[in-house]
Order: structure tokens, then sequence, then C-alpha cells
């Protein structure tokens, strides 16, 4: 019978994991810096890549002072949020709305690395890894200051421009009003059909009177 895993187990398994995202997110963060319309929001994306591919060599270092070779494992998680990425980048949004929503998948990704990195120092220092914690640490901190990042461009302007580009509340647009105009002509001919078959019925025939 084999034996049942242990913490150090799991904890490779989620290096590997987490080395496999990063990879799969140098691709993604070249195509969202590519699809952003502001030139800081663009640069951020940029920055970060670097950034990543900087983190990839430092889960290298984790592994290497575990004596496990580097190699990923697919990671499922960034997968998904990834394809949600590339759904919005398919969407025919004005400018200012784009980039708010590259924003927000850029922080789903963020968000979830985060999580995976507070997991990964939590249990390295658990387990004595000091020098694969303050690694994986450093990457956390990296992390959360992108995070931020993107929440400050948002706030600063980003959100707003692609507020206002919206249409005024109670306002609709024009395909909503040509089915409302459409939906009056139905019902006014509807209610014209109605008066002409009750005009045409004549009056009601008075029933014959019986015979003495």
């Amino acid at each position: 019978m084999a034996e049942a895993g242990t913490l150090h187990d799991a904890f490779i398994g989620e290096l590997r994991d987490t080395y496999d995202a990063e990879r799969q997110l140098t691709k993604a963060l070249a195509k969202l810096a590519k699809a952003a319309s502001a030139p800081e929001l663009r640069q951020a994306f940029q920055s970060h890549l670097e950034e990543t591919q900087g983190q990839i060599e430092r889960l290298g270092q984790v592994f290497e002072s575990l004596d496990e070779k580097a190699r990923g494992k697919h990671c499922d998680g960034i997968a998904g949020i990834i394809e949600e990425g590339k759904a919005i980048m398919e969407e025919d949004f004005d400018g200012a709305t784009m980039d708010a929503c590259l924003i927000a998948a850029g922080q789903r990704a963020e968000h979830y690395e985060m999580a995976a990195y507070g997991t990964l120092v939590a249990w390295a220092r658990a387990m004595g890894h000091e020098e694969a914690a303050d690694l994986l640490q450093q990457t956390l901190d990296e992390e959360k200051a992108a995070d931020e990042k993107l929440s400050g461009l948002a706030e600063g302007g980003i959100n707003q421009s692609a507020a206002d580009s919206a249409p005024p509340e109670g306002e609709s647009d024009d395909h909503d009003d040509e089915d409302e105009e459409e939906d009056e002509e139905g019902n006014a001919d509807a209610r014209a059909v109605g008066s002409g078959a009750k005009k045409s019925a004549g009056p009601k025939a008075k029933p014959a009177g019986r015979r003495r």
C-alpha cells in the first residue's frame, strides 16, 4: 500500500502548478498589453511581463534550494482565467471600456497568484524552508504591487472614462427604440382589426316571435 502524501508533496505540487501558471501568463500579458488603449496601462502590462519572466527564474531557484527539478504541472485555474481574458478581448467595446475590462482580467490573474504565493510562503515557513520562503515572498510582494498598480490606473481615470462613454441613465439605444416602436405599431394594428371586426358584425338579430 502506497504511503500517504505529506505537506512537502503538496508543496512541490503547488510549486509546479504555479511554475506553469507563470509561463502561461507570459503569453497572456503580452496580449493584454497589445489590446490596451491607454499608454500607461500598456506600460503596466509590459512591465509586469518582464517581472513575470524574473519570477519564473526565481521559482527555478526555489526548486534548486529544495533539490527538485524545475518543471511545471498544467495549471487549470490560470488557464480558465486566461480564457476569460481572451473572451473579453473579442468583445466590441470602446477603448476606455476595453481598458477597464482588461484591468479586471489582469486583476483576476493577480489575485489567483497572490493566493497561490501566500500559501507557498506559509507552507515553506512551516516546514523550515526559509530560503524558499524568502524567494517566494519577494514574488508575492511583486504580485501585490502589480495589483495595486492596476487598481490605481482604474481608479485614476480609466473606470470614469468608461463610465462617461456609457449612455445616460434611463436612455435606451436605437435598437431598443425601434423594438418599442414596432411593438406600439403592432398593438395599434391589433386594436384596429378588433374594432373593424365589431363593426362588421352588425346589429344582433332579434329572435323570432312565438306563433299564437
